[in-house]
């Protein structure tokens, strides 16, 4: 049972890692309170809120495992290669393309409610 409890102090030391040093991690965060203000604000649905709470944890999501690819990356190649560097790009584009999904999960949801 103490390795289970562990297990949530490591994650969260993780968490802390993230959002202390990375600063794009912030961002999502930032934005994800925002969107949450938003979803508030407008009355968003239960489907709708599930869309905006799912897209959120799905960013930041994204964002951690690409930082922990980029901490593997540089500690198992620290000179520049060409394979570190596709696998870093592949990563930060999994990212990209995660919050484009997610903004247009949030325009589908709050243009109509704005407009």
């Amino acid at each position: 049972m103490k390795r289970f409890f562990n297990s949530f102090g490591f994650a969260i030391e993780g968490l802390q890692e993230l959002f202390a040093n990375t600063p794009n991690s912030r961002v999502h965060l930032g934005v994800g309170t925002l969107v949450i203000i938003a979803g508030w604000y407008y009355h968003v649905s239960k489907a709708e809120w599930l869309v905006l709470i799912l897209c959120i944890g799905l960013v930041i999501a994204f964002e951690a495992l690409n930082t922990a690819l980029e901490h593997l990356t540089d500690l198992a190649h620290p000179d520049h290669h060409p394979l570190a560097k596709k696998a870093k790009d592949v990563s930060a584009g999994a990212v990209l393309l995660m919050a484009l999904t997610a903004a247009a999960c949030g325009l589908v949801i709050f243009l109509p409610k704005i407009l």
